[in-house]
């Protein structure tokens, strides 16, 4: 069993809200998975955060992250945005990859913000930035199917990189 159908197990165990946030664990192996969800039903999802945790980054290169977030790029085409990376922390160890044309909606700018780190995790998030104001944490909108292979995206860039 993969953690994608650890994680859609979780996702079954827990009923449909549209109020307040839940916490949707998993973990296969080495791999733990922290979903805040915002809301659920049977179809979709708002994620307010999702991470991918793993010790099998512990000791990854800043080459080893960059070509990881590279695999990222190059997988998540589906999502609202393209993702690339926009910087590269080599003294942290982090890759941080963001949404190439963030979409404008209202007079905002809403974009994805991955995060690589060494020791090591995969964090997505959705920004949203109005100007001359502080962005926010906005939750991002998945179908399940999307978010299922958004974790199953995460874990083959792991498998490539191990």
């Amino acid at each position: 069993m993969c953690l994608t159908e650890r994680t859609n197990e979780a996702l079954d165990g827990i009923a449909n809200f549209t109020t307040g946030t839940r916490n949707c664990p998993a973990q296969q192996g080495r791999r733990q998975l922290a979903c805040e969800l915002a809301a659920l039903d049977k179809l979709a999802c708002s994620v307010s955060h999702l991470q991918v945790a793993t010790d099998e980054l512990a000791n990854a290169t800043i080459d080893e992250l960059r070509a990881l977030a590279d695999g990222l790029s190059g997988r998540l085409t589906y999502l609202l945005e393209p993702i690339a990376a926009v910087e590269i922390d080599s003294d942290r160890c982090v890759v941080q990859l963001r949404s190439v044309q963030p979409s404008r909606e209202a007079g905002a700018n809403s974009y994805y913000e991955l995060m690589v780190h060494r020791g090591g995790a995969i964090a997505l998030e959705r920004f949203s930035a109005e100007p001359g104001q502080p962005r926010r944490t906005i939750p991002a909108q998945f179908t399940r199917q999307v978010l299922s292979r958004l974790i199953g995206d995460f874990e083959a860039v792991l498998d490539d990189f191990s």
